[in-house]
């Protein structure tokens, strides 16, 4: 173990690995916080320190399970000349599950602000936390199979996890402040969730969409949303000087 930190490939593995789990669990972080605002205000700091301590400890047992992991690659059947493993299910459920959970919370933010109702008590503490628990399934899978392709140690791949989902842990209750206060950043969020679902379910029937694709649609998605922050703060400003 000692003789890693002494290796600067080690080093830069581990930094870049931090790096792109911090990235790769952003979205899982701003999920949580969406689901977390379906509780009552003062469970939603608690669900969202639970959520993440279940993300790490997925994502640990899924890297101490690596060979388990690879496995899940291997046919296990045939259907109509489409081989299917673990791996594509997995994907295929996640993906539809992302699909219709974003296209219910849609549905009900947006009938529910025209009802007048907020509807951000409208399920149990328990079933929040098992919701979040697939999610973390799902995101984990993708994030350990990105560990195990880019590093080398389980060491590295572990202190990498520990250390973006300590980072998320910081954050969480900042990103779940900023969702709250921003319907619209909110709805942003809840159709990325559409758009990784569609590509979870397209890798799991072998059609691969290229991450850089998704990350420019989210990235240009992010800039505009943002300046429509900045223009709308803005104005609320001026507003308040003339009034």
């Amino acid at each position: 173990m000692f003789e890693l930190l002494a290796l600067p490939e080690v080093w830069a593995s581990l930094a870049t690995l931090t790096l792109l789990e911090v990235v790769l669990g952003i979205d899982n972080l701003v999920f949580i916080s969406i689901l977390a605002d379906r509780l009552p205000p003062e469970q939603r700091r608690a669900a969202r320190r639970i959520g993440l301590a279940a993300a790490l400890a997925t994502r640990i047992l899924l890297l101490f399970s690596i060979v388990w992991v690879m496995q899940l690659t291997q046919p296990l059947f045939t259907l109509f000349e489409f081989t299917v493993s673990v791996r594509d299910l997995i994907l295929l459920g996640g993906g539809l599950f992302l699909i219709a959970k974003g296209t219910m919370e849609i549905h009900h933010t947006v009938e529910g602000e025209e009802m007048g109702t907020s509807g951000a008590v409208t399920a149990s503490f328990g079933m929040v936390i098992a919701q979040i628990a697939v999610l973390d399934i799902v995101f984990s899978l993708d994030s350990v199979i990105t560990a195990v392709g880019m590093a080398n140690h389980v060491e590295v791949m572990v202190a990498a996890v520990v250390i973006a989902v300590l980072v998320m842990l910081f954050a969480a209750d900042s990103v779940g402040a900023f969702v709250s206060r921003h319907p619209t950043v909110k709805m942003l969020a809840l159709a990325f969730l559409l758009l990784i679902g569609v590509a979870l379910v397209a890798d799991g029937l072998h059609f691969h969409i290229p991450k850089g694709y998704l990350y420019f649609a989210v990235a240009f998605a992010v800039g505009v949303e943002a300046l429509n922050l900045v223009r709308t703060s803005r104005h609320k400003k001026r507003v308040e000087k003339t009034a």
